[in-house]
């Protein structure tokens, strides 16, 4: 038996990570340890793609990981770690994360694969008071906020739940306020 027909049968002819059952590929694993047997997974077009190129994914096609993360086949398992991991920004692949089990060996493997940015191209969210804000975080308005573009002002003491962060700048983060999605100034916020 082939190693594609091996993961079909595994996967009953469908994507490991998405579910999806037309244009499968098998799809070997980077940074795989030497003793894995079976260090690849069988995924459709739409997963590979934004797996190779980060600019092309799209968050929601994601979610399906709320299933696969708890797929007993350890490749499985390492490679949707690694996709929550590049989506935690987001917020709720941060949730995913925290409920997340793996054995120690596979949480290895998982962060093999995981390029550490260098110190300087790091980008920390600091609240008001120098606290560390992550995705996923509650922090409370300091200041009575005019929102552009709406006749809404955030007011003092409001609490914005699970912000998310702006990648590309330390003193922006967003988050809902009255139902409506804002950006908001870290020097305006206090971490609960």
């Amino acid at each position: 038996m082939t190693l594609e027909q091996s993961l079909r049968q595994r996967s009953d002819s469908t994507c490991e990570l998405c579910g999806n059952n037309e244009n499968l590929n098998v799809f070997a694993i980077p940074d795989s340890p030497e003793e894995v047997l079976i260090d690849s997974i069988l995924i459709c077009d739409i997963c590979h793609g934004q797996i190779e190129d980060p600019e092309k994914v799209e968050p929601n096609h994601w979610r399906c990981l709320n299933d696969s993360m708890w797929s007993t086949v350890p490749a499985v398992q390492v490679m949707s770690w690694r996709m929550l991991n590049r989506l935690k920004s987001e917020g709720w692949p941060q949730d995913l994360l925290d409920m997340m089990y793996m054995e120690d060996e596979v949480k290895e493997w998982a962060k093999a694969g995981i390029q550490e940015e260098s110190a300087e191209n790091v980008i920390i969210h600091k609240d008001s008071n120098g606290a560390v804000i992550e995705a996923g975080d509650t922090v409370v308005l300091t200041k009575d906020l005019n929102v552009k573009g709406s006749s809404l002002t955030a007011k003092r003491g409001t609490a914005v739940r699970r912000v998310s962060l702006v990648h590309d700048n330390a003193e922006q983060i967003e988050g809902k306020v009255e139902g409506q999605q804002i950006v908001i100034l870290t020097k305006f916020v206090k971490k609960i």
